[in-house]
């Protein structure tokens, strides 16, 4: 019933391979997950639909939902996710993970105890960026961001090597004096060794993760074709095979695993600085299991297995609170019980940052 419906319905056959959606039908009872909400939201957005994925958790049936929906003409940030909409505090804005995935700010804010708004960052575009640098891209989301917040302090947070794209972003607010109150880094690591895998070869390990299922004989088959295969021709030759099913559109992912190895050749390229900031580092107490195509990576990173994640060796101790998470670095965030320890360790500071920051605002107008 009427356009917002139409519209959101449109949106949900397409990403969630159905046929019809009626208006008493439930996301995530349709096959939702987070990483299709993130979609959802976005393509919401490209139409003008502006809601958050707080209100999508809130009321995943579609009537529901479009009752808390406004139609705008334009989208005011295109490609921000709005996550939780409101809040009387500065808002806290969290970067994609080193693969470009943000769907992991959703179900961790739904578990968080905070009073301000909360937003994830898109990458932007690489198109306009010959080659891209982390400062570059650093500085192409900074325009993003300021259209949400002109001015500082801000707030930041990222996950996995993600992290590093939000201490880039910091050292450029840093560079035109505006303030860093908060930056929390979820199992972010600096190896000191980065260089040694080249991105290309990264990124064919991560397509390789996802034939870990395989029989040896068949792993072995693509472990070997890899070596010497473009990402699209692996991608491929694991269709041959059978390890993709022969109706998928391999575009999409040819697509993203480009995005994927340029973010890192940009990342490799970066030259961390030392700022003059503090940060929160909540790592994962756990060791990550080696898959079949990393298992030569294990020691390639001494900084892994510290709980400062190799950042002592750009800021002093006293600059870094390390607080531990259970699980290794998937099951942090993928296992609610961790994800919900996590969420309670990032809320904690952040509310006596914002508890601080009111009694000095209540201090300061009783002084005038």
């Amino acid at each position: 019933q009427g356009e917002v419906e139409t519209l959101l319905a449109g949106i949900w056959a397409e990403l969630l391979g159905v046929e019809r959606v009626g208006r008493h039908d439930n996301f995530f009872e349709l096959g939702g997950h987070s990483l299709l909400a993130v979609q959802l939201l976005s393509r919401a957005l490209d139409v003008g639909l502006n809601f958050s994925a707080a209100d999508l958790f809130r009321a995943p049936v579609l009537k529901d939902l479009a009752s808390k929906i406004h139609l705008e003409p334009q989208p005011r940030t295109p490609g921000v996710i709005s996550v939780q909409a409101t809040g009387s505090q500065p808002p806290l804005f969290f970067v994609p993970t080193g693969f470009g995935d943000c769907s992991y700010v959703l179900r961790l804010v739904e578990e968080m105890d905070v009073d301000c708004p909360v937003y994830a960052l898109p990458w932007p575009p690489f198109n306009n960026l010959c080659p891209p640098t982390l400062e570059a891209i650093a500085a192409e989301t900074i325009v993003a961001i300021r259209k949400i917040q002109p001015q500082g302090p801000y707030r930041f947070a990222g996950y996995s090597s993600g992290g590093i794209l939000a201490y880039a972003i910091a050292q450029l607010l840093l560079g035109r004096d505006e303030a860093i109150s908060f930056m929390a880094l979820i199992d972010v690591t600096l190896p000191a060794n980065l260089k040694k895998i080249s991105p290309i070869q990264m990124v064919r390990d991560v397509v390789l993760d996802s034939f870990e299922s395989l029989d040896d004989e068949s792993f072995e088959v693509l472990e070997q074709f890899a070596g010497q295969s473009s990402i699209a021709q692996l991608l491929e030759k694991g269709q041959q095979i059978g390890a993709i099913s022969l109706d998928r559109d391999l575009h999409n992912e040819v697509v993203m695993y480009k995005r994927i190895a340029r973010f890192h050749e940009a990342l490799h390229a970066y030259q961390i600085p030392t700022l003059p900031i503090e940060i929160h580092q909540f790592y994962a107490t756990e060791a990550l299991f080696s898959s079949r195509a990393r298992q030569a990576e294990s020691s390639l990173c001494p900084e892994a297995r510290s709980p400062m994640r190799g950042w002592d060796r750009l800021l002093s101790r006293g600059a870094i609170t390390a607080i531990p998470i259970g699980g290794d670095h998937v099951t942090m965030m993928s296992v609610l019980e961790n994800r919900k320890a996590l969420a309670r360790a990032i809320s904690t500071p952040l509310y006596q940052r914002e508890r601080s920051l009111t009694l000095f605002e209540v201090s300061k107008s009783v002084e005038f």
